[in-house]
């Protein structure tokens, strides 16, 4: 600061001293009269006092261009500082929109990152519950087992009993004939070994009566061992007419009234009832009531579809069941445990809603990898369907037929490009299903290919 007040100063003293001695030579060249390039005395005097004020304004300038290297900068090189300047400033506009976006793309991408995170969790949750789900039916055919070894050990015993009696029968048998040949040969004792003989008749009589009660719970053990083993067979090899959680009849319903619900109710419950029959006892023409179920149950779910609302009606299958089960197909009383389940049937997804994703980075890609990363995308779009509350999860690409899917990787393979592909709502999704989408194969944000452009005359061909 001081160094400047030193060189302004420095500058006016200057400025007088030059000022007061161009003055006075003015003055004395004035007196004296004297005479410059051959000009008149006044012109010359003139010459004079402007050469004096240049040399007063050169020497100032010589000052501070002399002492100050920042005013010689920016009187000399301002034009060129100002374009630096300009130029500085447009690189960091630039440079400013280079890091917002890449901070966007940074954002996407671990919002990418966080939803393959929760698609993972998810997908690790359901096969927990496949997992336990196996374990069940293993412990349960362990069990089947267990039960089927029990009953041939009774039934080998009985058989066992049965030959007994069987022999003890032809042994009294062959004591009567003896009998009744003492009694040809002595007729003397006629009346002791009539009396003899009755007695072994009745005792005859007794085990014969107790051989047809072995033989008729032989009989029946036979055909408990026949049941246990159809339903040890149908667990095994998969014959099962019922599963745990089977669908076994689902319909919606709109009910103004209590009156229509219970007509509707009773049809439902009628159609599920011959299913049911069909399904465990195929081939017979029986009509009689086979599913078991709580009327205070039918009735807390008539006075709900009452309401006038739109509902989906599901019957479930409660346990498993075998083909040929013995409590239906011997008519006995209601064994086939159900129980329902209604839902309101709204909206869950409208046309076009994405429902998931996934990405092939990877090419060239192999047949096997084409499949398996789309039952992964069928996987997930059922497991999200499922969690946002479509009962009915049965899937359905595009014309539902397996040559467009296999056009469609055919034609992902052939293009040798990284896409994702999502599944897209078809139409809108309601509680009832079904789960109809689009395949969509995405690359750079574009799309490129879709199975319901696959069913047109002229299907697109993805482009590089």
């Amino acid at each position: 600061m001081l160094p400047g007040y030193v060189l302004i100063l420095a500058v006016l003293m200057l400025g007088g001293v030059i000022a007061t001695l161009g003055d006075r030579i003015g003055m004395r060249v004035g007196k004296a009269r004297l005479s410059l390039f051959n000009l008149r005395p006044r012109q010359t005097a003139t010459v004079v006092s402007i050469a004096t004020g240049s040399i007063i304004s050169a020497s100032t300038l010589a000052i501070l261009f002399g002492v100050s290297s920042q005013l010689r900068t920016g009187v000399f090189e301002l034009g060129r500082i100002q374009a630096d300047l300009a130029s500085a400033q447009a690189d960091l506009e630039d440079a400013r929109a280079t890091q917002t976006e890449v901070e966007d793309d940074l954002e996407s991408a671990t919002r990418e990152r966080q939803r393959a995170l929760e698609r993972l969790q998810e997908i690790n949750q359901s096969l927990d519950q496949a997992v336990t789900q196996q374990e069940l039916t293993q412990a349960q055919l362990q069990q089947t087992r267990e039960q089927l070894q029990t009953v041939s050990q009774q039934a080998e015993s009985l058989r066992q009993s049965t030959d007994d009696l069987r022999a003890e029968r032809d042994r009294l048998q062959q004591q009567q004939q003896t009998i009744r040949a003492q009694i040809a040969e002595r007729d003397q004792e006629i009346t002791q070994l009539d009396q003899t003989i009755a007695q072994r008749d009745q005792d005859i009589a007794q085990r014969q009566q107790r051989l047809a009660d072995l033989e008729a719970q032989q009989e029946r053990l036979e055909l408990q061992v026949s049941d246990l083993q159809r339903q040890f067979q149908g667990l095994f090899l998969g014959n099962i007419a019922l599963a745990r959680n089977q669908e076994i009849l689902s319909g919606i319903v709109r009910a103004e009234n209590r009156e229509q619900a219970t007509e509707y109710m009773g049809q439902f419950l009628f159609e599920a009832n011959r299913q049911v029959l069909q399904a465990v006892a195929p081939g017979t023409t029986r009509d009689h009531q086979a599913i078991f179920i709580g009327s205070r149950e039918v009735e807390r779910l008539i006075e709900r579809l009452g309401t006038g609302d739109e509902y989906l009606v599901r019957l479930l299958s409660a346990a498993n069941y075998v083909t040929g089960e013995p409590c239906v197909t011997q008519g006995a009383d209601p064994c086939i445990q159900v129980f329902i389940d209604a839902s309101p049937n709204q909206q869950v997804y409208p046309v076009g809603e994405r429902l998931a994703t996934i990405a092939l980075d990877s090419p060239p890609f192999r047949d096997q990898e084409l499949v398996e990363r789309l039952n992964l995308l069928m996987v997930a779009t059922q497991f999200r369907a499922r969690q946002d509350g479509v009962v009915v999860d049965n899937l359905q690409v595009a014309d539902n037929r397996t040559e467009t899917l296999l056009q469609f990787l055919e034609m992902i393979k052939q293009s040798g490009q990284a896409v994702d592909l999502q599944a897209i709502a078809a139409s809108d999704i309601y509680t009832a299903g079904p789960l109809h989408i689009d395949v969509v194969a995405v690359r750079n944000g574009r799309v490129v290919l879709t199975t319901r452009a696959l069913t047109s005359p002229n299907p697109d061909i993805l482009r590089p």
